[in-house]
């Protein structure tokens, strides 16, 4: 099963100019690390909740999954494809090399 990627400065470019249409960006992190820094375009929906809360995903929009560095989103990515949701694309190096394109401090 192939799961789209997008380099994160890719990503971050289409936030920025929002150029990423109607997609929606779910953080698959725990809620002590959103705490600690997230991006404020993001809605956090924990890894382990996502079987529970896939009612609240979109099926006709790009879905954009971040975590702290890109496997559990990834996992989450595959978990999704396997469950009838195609438009999935997994943000490489996560949270982590997010913040270092927006010169922040992260782990």
């Amino acid at each position: 099963m192939e799961i789209n990627h997008i380099y994160p400065q890719i990503f971050l470019q289409g936030v920025d100019q929002q150029t990423l249409g109607n997609s929606v960006i779910i953080d698959v992190r725990e809620q002590h690390e959103w705490d600690y820094y997230h991006m404020e375009e993001a809605k956090l929906i924990p890894m382990g909740q996502i079987p529970h809360r896939m009612g609240e995903l979109p099926e006709d929009a790009d879905i954009y999954l971040v975590c702290a560095h890109g496997v559990r989103s990834l996992r989450v990515a595959e978990f999704l494809k396997e469950n009838g949701f195609d438009r999935v694309i997994n943000v490489d190096g996560g949270m982590a090399a997010i913040a270092m394109f927006r010169g922040v401090q992260y782990d």
